[in-house]
């Protein structure tokens, strides 16, 4: 049987995360990662242009691939993917939702209200640190994910992401500009920029540590409280609630959602062309 390499792919509002795992026995290591904008009015052939060509500069060939995992939160661009998969390693990818194996039992009313992303988070959390445990994502959304100390996914919190919040504040007030999300000098703006900056980041972490203070209260004291996506550094760094930052935490929780599933795909080696 040939190697298995797995592509991990995360579609979400704002990018595409993907990530290329090696295996080694039953063991899969991160080697590559690559971080896309999201675009739906993209083509499956334009997409898989792009993945060719992250593929080639990272010196990777799309043939190496034997298997794809494939969580979405953009409905209209999941058959899109799905597509991709087929052009790059001629296999349907796994898909995260309803039917997949995840070991986790989802408390929540409607489960299937439950983005995929979240319980991809969820469970990456509660296999690393064990429970109970929150899942703080920055991504277009922040979502807080709860996880009990017997690994059931209870729920969460979901709050405008800090770009959306900075995008509808510079849309709706003529005076304001836009700033890079930087560290100010002090909590007192001097200036617009510097008051800006202030809300924006040190508004955050207050509403990070004042979240998690309130689900602590009902999940337990002792749950630990992990942060990911694209602005989980600089906005940890200004809490005092987060404990870890672990920036692929997404894409591992593919990988164990992959290897939790692993043995209903059957064969991993690439199909054979048809003539």
């Amino acid at each position: 049987m040939s190697r298995t390499v797995l592509l991990a792919i995360d579609v979400g509002n704002t990018n595409v995360t993907l990530g290329l795992f090696d295996y080694e026995g039953d063991a899969g290591t991160l080697s590559h990662h690559w971080r896309i904008t999201t675009r739906r009015e993209q083509t499956s052939d334009e997409v898989t242009i792009v993945l060719r060509a992250l593929f080639e500069q990272a010196g990777r060939r799309v043939d190496e691939i034997s298997d794809g995992i494939l969580s979405s939160v953009v409905p209209p661009l999941l058959p899109i993917w799905e597509r991709v998969c087929q052009k790059l390693f001629e296999r349907e990818p796994l898909l995260v939702g309803p039917g997949i194996r995840t070991g986790m039992p989802v408390r929540y009313e409607n489960p299937r209200e439950v983005g995929a992303d979240r319980i991809v988070n969820s469970v990456a959390a509660y296999e690393i640190y064990g429970g109970p445990v929150i899942a703080v994502d920055f991504g277009t959304a922040t979502t807080f994910d709860c996880v009990s100390a017997n690994g059931e996914y209870l729920g969460g919190a979901i709050f405008p992401g800090i770009q959306i919040a900075m995008d509808a504040l510079f849309q709706r007030t003529a005076l304001l500009h836009r700033v890079e999300l930087a560290r100010p000098r002090s909590a007192i703006g001097k200036t617009t920029t510097g008051a800006l900056q202030s809300g924006l980041l040190f508004g955050y972490a207050g509403m990070v540590d004042a979240m998690v203070e309130r689900i602590r209260a009902e999940l337990g004291r002792e749950a630990r409280v992990i942060a990911t996506g694209g602005l989980a550094s600089r906005v940890a760094n200004e809490t005092t609630s987060i404990e870890r930052v672990e920036p692929f935490l997404t894409l591992e929780g593919l990988r164990i959602l992959f290897e939790k599933n692993r043995a209903d795909r059957g064969d991993l080696s690439r199909k054979e062309k048809t003539p």
